[in-house]
């Protein structure tokens, strides 16, 4: 069985926007199907070929939007250029330094990845397993 799509909430739609635009972009990853209610922006859809994978959306429950602790999004990249790409981009849209790129050999030898936290902390890596 495959994972069809993961979602995170948000505090603020439009800033989070700014910011995944910009980080995923190097990852391929477009925001391809906004959802609007009565005019407003609540969810962003990000992913290619008109098949959204990845969402941001404010909480349906109305309730605040919460980071689970222990959690992560690990987005592949082609190469570890993307990954870099990914953190400075996401590091110059108010994201925080959770694990600068760099390679993970714990986990095998071309592990090469970086953590960053969104505006509202949820931990999301760009990750590349190429062999370079």
């Amino acid at each position: 069985m495959a994972i069809d799509h993961v979602s995170v909430g948000v505090t603020n739609i439009k800033r989070s926007k700014a910011f995944y635009d910009a980080a995923l972009k190097p990852l391929g990853m477009d925001p391809i199907m906004p959802v609007e209610f009565s005019g407003q922006l609540v969810g962003v859809g990000y992913g290619a070929n008109n098949k959204p994978s990845f969402w941001i959306q404010l909480p349906i429950s109305g309730q605040p939007a919460s980071m689970g602790n222990g959690v992560h999004i690990a987005f592949r990249a082609d190469d570890r250029e993307a990954v870099d790409a990914f953190y400075i981009a996401a590091m110059e849209q108010g994201g925080i330094e959770d694990g600068k790129p760099g390679l993970r050999t714990e986990y095998h030898p071309d592990y090469y990845g970086a953590f960053v936290r969104d505006p509202d902390g949820n931990k999301i890596e760009a990750v590349s397993h190429a062999h370079e």
